[in-house]
């Protein structure tokens, strides 16, 4: 497909389509809190982070979704979330207003409303008295939100979707969620799933990696509306690049084998509470390498009943 979405969407600008806020975690499997704190449960949904956390070690799944251990907030992580939450609010504004000095001058109170909602994150400027790393952080996330405006032109989109929080229930039970950073819908009815990525585009040979998470977005609105998304769009802001991906019900079928698949992995490793780490060069950034065997640690003990070896749920 050429730009013909585009054209069709910019169409529609200023038809009053308005916007959706979507509520609920996009992460999976039992109540929000630490397993002390509420108790551990077996997960019960997939999100495509939590996805991609087994994919990447199963290990680091459990760690985040049984144990609920705390990690610490990243600079970069909660960079991205500031430039989302200031891309979602700069829609509020009437089409003509969507200009880059007006995003930019969001990103003061979006910051004050995002350390509001989530106090941890003064820690990430505690050692940081006189501002300076702080005025340079915000000056980065000026920089990503300009950029944005090299890539796509707000005043002639009208999203029918902000932040869209979606379900669905896969006829063999599986309950599948996530966060829908903007949904556009063309007169015409063609739906574009667009998200947005703080960092830079990956090398072409990672590129299918990069489209798991859209295709993912994209079975749960097949499943959810009976329409397969036109196009999925991923808009690297560190590197001003725009990935796009055109599904067809062929590649959602096979996303849908491949998340049963890990699901009944993960279903085992609950079952049995046999969690293998799995090193990386991203260990390097974990937050749990003390409790990881592979760096000389001992997990928690497993909060979650364990089958025996052999028997079968009943």
């Amino acid at each position: 497909m050429d730009s013909s979405i585009d054209e069709a969407v910019a169409s529609d600008a200023g038809d009053g389509a308005g916007s959706g806020s979507g509520a609920g975690p996009a992460t999976s499997g039992g109540p929000k809190g630490a397993a002390g704190e509420r108790g551990a449960l077996a997960p019960v949904s997939l999100s495509p982070s939590r996805a991609g956390d087994f994919m990447q070690c199963p290990l680091l799944y459990r760690f985040r979704v049984i144990d609920r251990l705390p990690e610490k907030p990243s600079e970069a992580a909660t960079r991205g979330t500031l430039v989302h939450a200031v891309l979602e609010r700069l829609f509020d504004a009437p089409a003509g207003e969507r200009t880059a000095p007006r995003a930019k001058a969001l990103i003061p109170g979006q910051w004050d409303r995002l350390r509001e909602s989530r106090p941890e994150l003064t820690e990430l400027f505690a050692d940081d008295p006189e501002g300076e790393r702080l005025a340079g952080w915000l000056a980065e996330a000026e920089r990503l939100v300009e950029r944005w405006f090299t890539l796509e032109d707000p005043t002639r989109l009208e999203p029918a979707e902000r932040e869209l929080f979606v379900e669905t229930e896969l006829d063999s039970g599986l309950r599948l969620r996530g966060i829908i950073d903007r949904v556009d819908v063309a007169p015409t009815g063609e739906v574009r799933i667009v998200d947005y990525k703080t960092g830079k585009a990956p090398r072409p040979e990672y590129a299918e990696g990069a489209l798991f998470q859209m295709k993912f977005y994209a079975l749960v609105v097949w499943r959810l509306k009976g329409v397969v998304p036109r196009r999925l769009q991923l808009v690297y802001l560190g590197s001003g690049d725009v990935l796009t991906y055109d599904p067809v019900p062929a590649d959602l079928e096979r996303v849908e084998r491949r998340l049963h698949a890990l699901w009944e992995a993960i279903r085992q490793a609950t079952e049995s509470g046999d969690w293998r780490p799995r090193p990386t060069k991203l260990c390097g950034w974990c937050d749990h390498r003390a409790r990881c065997p592979e760096f000389g640690g001992t997990p928690p003990p497993y909060p979650l009943p364990v089958r025996a070896p052999g028997s079968r749920a009943g």
